[in-house]
């Protein structure tokens, strides 16, 4: 009996002894049977713009986008007779997704004759190791010297009628409801001659999506602009709206108070207060059809 205690006690002394090596030899094989893979989290905004402004979104490799964005107003004391509105500025716009991180785009606004095109690198993804998701955005606009029709800001010669937006885009998932986004954001061009404006002006926007149903959700956007323009009397943008998901159609619906479309005309040159006197509401229209022309295509 005695023999048999000392036998049981050393079978125990061996096991608890050998106890690591064993259990850290399954673990290795676990870990090689089961990999942790680190799945980013996907649809923070459902769509690449999330209504003004870009958010942190790229489509997928091949995928290509056409849009037609819209944006109508009245003009106070307006004599003459349009149908709905007095006036109607629009943007055809292509995106092409050349990988899954990395878009090009370009675009021509009608009303003020205004051609942009733009760069957009996703640099970050946000998962369960990352809160955040980063995406990076570089724009050029070209803008006509002949038109005169509006009384936004006019370049002096024909070398200084580029103007060039930089963006961080950062945003977070916080919910299947909830996504929130901020953009520090760089625009430079060239001063005109006969004014004091600063070549370089800065902005920070804010954005959010709230889904409420499996198709629809409320968006909101505001800029912010540190250092306004001094020839002309500015406001910062904003906007509220309700974007509507139709398979590869996506429909959005706004009222704001910015005319224009491209990054920087739209931030920084603004003209009406968001009221609703003398024609400052503007109500916007987005149309934005996705064409996939990989045969890897996102199902």
């Amino acid at each position: 009996m005695k023999n048999n205690k000392i036998t049981l006690l050393g079978f125990l002394f061996f096991l608890l002894s050998n106890y690591n090596s064993f259990a850290q030899d399954l673990l290795n094989q676990l870990n090689k049977e089961f990999p942790d893979e680190t799945t980013n989290t996907i649809a923070t905004f459902k769509t690449t713009r999330i209504g003004l402004g870009h958010s942190v979104e790229t489509r997928k490799k091949g995928a290509l986008e056409i849009s037609l964005y819209n944006r109508y107003w009245n003009i106070p004391n307006f004599e003459g007779q349009r149908f709905l509105a007095d006036v109607v500025s629009r943007r055809y716009g292509l995106t092409y997704s050349f990988t899954d991180i990395l878009s090009f785009g370009i675009g021509y606004e009608d009303h003020d004759e205004i051609a942009d095109g733009f760069i957009k690198y996703k640099l970050l993804h946000q998962n369960k190791k990352r809160p955040l998701s980063i995406t990076l955005l570089q724009t050029i606009t070209h803008r006509s010297l002949e038109n005169t029709s509006s009384n936004l800001y006019q370049p002096s010669s024909s070398e200084n009628k580029y103007s060039f937006t930089s963006q961080v885009l950062i945003a977070r998932k916080f919910n299947a409801n909830l996504s929130l986004q901020i953009a520090p954001t760089y625009i430079r061009r060239e001063n005109n001659d006969t004014t004091d404006d600063p070549n370089n002006q800065f902005a920070i926007g804010f954005g959010g999506r709230h889904k409420i149903s499996n198709h629809a959700s409320i968006v909101s956007e505001y800029y912010l602009v540190a250092n306004p323009l001094k020839s002309i009397e500015t406001y910062n943008a904003f906007m509220v709206g309700v974007n509507w998901e139709l398979s590869h159609l996506l429909l959005q619906f706004q009222m704001t108070n910015a005319r224009n479309f491209a990054e920087d005309t739209f931030i920084t040159q603004t003209r009406n207060n968001f009221n609703a006197k003398d024609g400052n509401f503007h109500f916007g229209f987005n149309a934005t059809f996705v064409l996939h022309t990989k045969k890897n295509k996102l199902k």
